[in-house]
């Protein structure tokens, strides 16, 4: 039985420090805790009392052993005021229910079908560059991820309001920070400049989504998208439609209301472009910095492809392709941390987790650790050929979550990545400044502070 109650960990005399320091420089700061204080440490942050893990086994504790001691953290709980009650941020048992109802637009057979519609954007992406043209990676991948996204939720002929959703969406995004200050469900109603900056770039989104499942629902159309999937999709363990109309009441009751559905197309929305968009933003780098990476990539390109474009079916084939992606999610996960809330007494290792505390765990810090990784600042893809990943431990490198809350569209994540890089790898080179080197800004997601900027060269 744990006896311990306190894990160690910094204790300052000056109020605030902790906290000033790991918004200062979050990756630093979680990377010391590790460093200093082993696999768990304790400080307070704020008035918030925290636990930070660093070892697979607590990780899978929290996640998956006791996963029903705790609810998400306060940077989640916070997200509701822009995502309301989607996959990203509700707890069961609403989260169980709408996981049932959203898994069915992520089946293998659907994830296909979106496969063309990524490689029809970056192609057409692609068309628009010319050699020696110089672009921003980071802004380009998430103009074509949201262009992808937009298709694959919201169909046929939405590119415009896609891109208006983005817009505004991108703009709450730009104001997350405001979101963690203390009290600010109490400064949302103030009439100060930065809480109706975020009320009407809220109401704007909504406007757009709103409109759109209006239009949808009027039309009755199923087109195949994610949308479709949302609007006809129905708890099937409510029960059979027996012929009575108190039976087919209540399977209506059972579909989504217009707010569920706006819930999850805005979590989908969110998540369908942004961690892709960053970890693809990553990846440019990776390739135009490590060119004996990028000559065993393009090997494979040009002997799989043979000069065409790739399909959803070639994804198995480009073994090399997913082991380099595989490593920039290792040195560059998008989802950097996660955090649980604890809301009973439960134990990690030999200490005791009282209700209250968070408990931050961090895929960046994790996928650092030399314990499993062998040099682990250095970039090498090799290190995922054959069963490499099966032979760590669980937890050791866990990009999109894990447990019951493990991310709903990885399938679709990996799918996107993997035919984007090889449509644009095949025909195009990138290249950064000698002295250029991305400054990372741990937001909602990892992303590169000022961009990547890259000067494009045809292959061919």
């Amino acid at each position: 039985m744990p006896k311990l109650i306190r894990p160690p960990g910094p204790r300052w005399v000056i109020p605030g420090k902790n906290l000033f320091a790991f918004q200062r420089d979050t990756l630093k700061f979680m990377l010391d805790l590790a460093r200093i204080y082993g696999d768990i440490s304790y400080f307070k942050m704020g008035g918030q009392k925290v636990y930070f893990i660093n070892h697979p086994n607590l990780i899978r504790d929290v996640l998956i052993t006791h996963h029903d001691a705790y609810i998400k953290g306060r940077v989640l709980q916070r997200a509701k005021r822009l995502l309301g009650e989607g996959l990203l941020t509700s707890e069961n048992p609403t989260h169980r229910r709408q996981r049932r109802l959203v898994q069915p637009a992520f089946h293998r057979a659907r994830i296909a079908g979106y496969g063309e519609v990524m490689v029809e954007y970056a192609a057409r992406f692609g068309a628009r560059w010319h050699d020696g043209m110089q672009i921003d990676a980071a802004r380009e991948m998430n103009r074509l991820t949201l262009a992808i996204v937009g298709k694959t939720l919201f169909g046929a002929n939405t590119e415009a309001e896609a891109d208006e959703v983005g817009t505004a969406l991108s703009n709450l995004l730009g104001m997350f920070g405001y979101l963690m200050l203390p009290f600010s469900e109490a400064l949302e109603n103030l009439p100060l400049p930065a809480a109706r900056r975020f009320r009407q770039a809220r109401a704007q989104l909504d406007t757009v989504i709103y409109r759109i499942i209006n239009e949808r629902r009027a039309s009755g159309e199923d087109a195949g998208d994610l949308l479709s999937m949302l609007l006809l999709a129905q708890d099937e363990e409510a029960g059979a439609d027996n012929g009575d109309d108190a039976a087919r009441d209540k399977k209506r009751d059972n579909r989504m209301s217009d707010v569920q559905i706006r819930d999850e197309a805005l979590t989908l929305f969110l998540a369908g472009h942004e961690t892709t968009a960053n970890w693809l933003a990553f990846a440019w780098y990776m390739l135009a910095t490590n060119t004996e990476a990028e000559a065993h990539l393009h090997e494979e390109l040009d002997r799989v492809l043979d000069g065409r474009l790739p399909m959803p079916a070639d994804v198995p084939s480009l073994v090399y392709t997913e082991m380099f992606l595989s490593e920039v999610l290792r040195v560059r996960p998008p989802a950097y941390a996660v955090g649980r809330l604890s809301i009973k007494e439960t134990a990690l290792g030999e200490y005791i987790v009282p209700p209250g505390t968070l408990v931050i765990m961090s895929q960046y810090v994790m996928h650092h650790d030399a314990r499993y990784y062998d040099e682990p600042d250095t970039f090498r893809p090799e290190r995922w050929a054959g069963d490499a990943r099966d032979n760590r431990p669980q937890f050791a490198y866990f990009p999109f979550g894990g447990g019951a809350r493990r991310c709903i569209g990885d399938g679709f994540a990996w799918t996107e990545a993997i035919l984007i890089l090889a449509t644009l790898a095949a025909r195009w080179r990138m290249r950064v400044a000698p002295d250029f080197t991305p400054e990372l800004q741990p937001r909602i997601t990892l992303r590169p502070k000022h961009g990547i900027p890259v000067t494009l060269y045809a292959r061919r």
